[in-house]
């Protein structure tokens, strides 16, 4: 007797769809509230125009989400140099009073329309790339070394530096230190030897050590100015070493956040009752958003859905047993953690500040797709794991039903 094949909707994770659910709808309710209070006559707008980049995104994961791996590998390549063109768009097509306000030629910009970043999208292309790199590696050397791990070492360098080479051109520091969050997390599960991993991890603690100590010195800002460190990069690391310092100049932006914040208290001041004025809180300051409205419980809910997010796609992880998927989850994860892990902590006086947006809640269309397709890759995971335990599952119907056939 034929068992009924399972629909193409058995086989969708609702358990990782929901915490992705509950955060985009948080990200559509903060983002009203801090564009009613910013932006009262184009606030319906805005959160239209957000809605419209959530549902385009959701089309993205939906159709993604149908990819089987010979198809994501043929194609990673293709995307990774797409990327890689994109990324040169933002230095030849932006807007100069963008630049003069962020500091940083990130936007794609045509006749006055700010219309993409570009850098958003090259992080799942880079992800993809990385995995594609490591599992290849692999598979053409299936002996260890020392030799055979600096050699896929430098593999991967060739890939990730002219991505940090025009994020330098682009003057983005803050989305340069997401792809080197993603390097590390891709280099530690690749195997390479801690040999080679140590010595790099001590030179980075040092290097920073040596900078924080050269800027808190006397005239240590104008010292790192002349080495090529951005005006507004050095106001951020004050900022975050004193945001009380200059609060009504260089640090109003951290000051008012950390208020904002520390106003909420435990439950919040209640839903759109904001009062302090933070800059840009509609997007890289969003939770300052959550913390006044909402409070610690609210801030804790949304910590504890990126948490079940996290844990729902290690879970997916380790189901399918494929390195190729293995290594494209492990890039998302750390990806996803720097974001909040960041985000969070510029917000709370943790980190400096580096614009980078909280996932799936701030406003704006690039970083919402761009999370959106991630999970639509961890989705894809799923569903060709629960194709293969359909397959393994069929065949053993076919012989058990052939050996009664036998017998009979």
């Amino acid at each position: 007797m034929d068992v009924r094949r399972p629909s193409w909707d058995s086989r969708v994770d609702y358990s990782l769809i929901l915490p992705v659910f509950f955060l985009l709808l948080i990200g559509l309710v903060a983002v009203y509230i801090a564009v009613s209070h910013d932006y009262p006559t184009r606030a319906l707008n805005i959160v239209l125009l957000q809605g419209l980049w959530v549902l385009l995104g959701i089309v993205f994961a939906f159709v993604i989400m149908f990819f089987n791996k010979e198809f994501l590998w043929k194609a990673t390549p293709f995307l990774y140099l797409l990327g890689i063109g994109m990324m040169f768009l933002p230095l030849f097509f932006y807007s100069s009073s963008l630049v003069a306000m962020t500091g940083a030629k990130n936007w794609v910009t045509l006749n006055g329309q700010t219309l993409f970043q570009p850098s958003e999208f090259m992080k799942i292309s880079y992800i993809l790339m990385m995995a594609y790199v490591v599992v290849r590696f692999h598979e053409k050397h299936s002996e260890a070394s020392l030799w055979s791990d600096i050699l896929l070492l430098v593999q991967l360098l060739v890939v990730t530096l002219p991505v940090l080479g025009l994020l330098y051109f682009q003057s983005d520091l803050g989305t340069a230190l997401v792809f080197m969050a993603i390097f590390s997390g891709i280099v530690l599960l690749s195997g390479i030897s801690w040999t080679i991993i140590l010595p790099v991890v001590l030179l980075a603690g040092l290097f920073t050590t040596t900078f924080i100590l050269i800027f808190i010195s006397p005239n240590g800002k104008e010292i790192l100015h002349n080495l090529g460190i951005d005006t507004y990069q050095l106001n951020r690391i004050a900022a975050w070493l004193d945001p009380f310092e200059n609060a009504q100049t260089t640090t109003f932006q951290q000051a008012q956040s950390l208020i904002a914040i520390g106003s909420g208290g435990l439950m919040g001041q209640g839903f759109n009752m904001t009062n302090l004025h933070v800059p840009v809180r509609e997007s890289d300051m969003i939770f300052t958003v959550i913390g006044e409205d909402f409070g610690f419980v609210g801030g804790l809910v949304v910590i504890s859905l990126y948490m079940l997010l996290i844990y729902r796609m290690i879970r997916v992880t380790i189901v399918s047993n494929n390195r190729f998927y293995t290594f494209i989850s492990t890039g998302f994860i750390m990806m996803i953690l720097f974001h909040v892990f960041e985000n969070i902590g510029a917000a709370t006086g943790i980190l400096p500040l580096t614009g980078i947006p909280l996932p799936f809640i701030s406003q704006g269309g690039s970083s919402i797709i761009s999370n959106l397709i991630g999970v639509g890759l961890v989705l894809s995971m799923s569903y060709q794991n629960s194709l293969l335990q359909e397959k393994r599952q069929q065949h053993f119907q076919r012989k058990h039903r052939f050996i009664i056939e036998t017998i009979d």
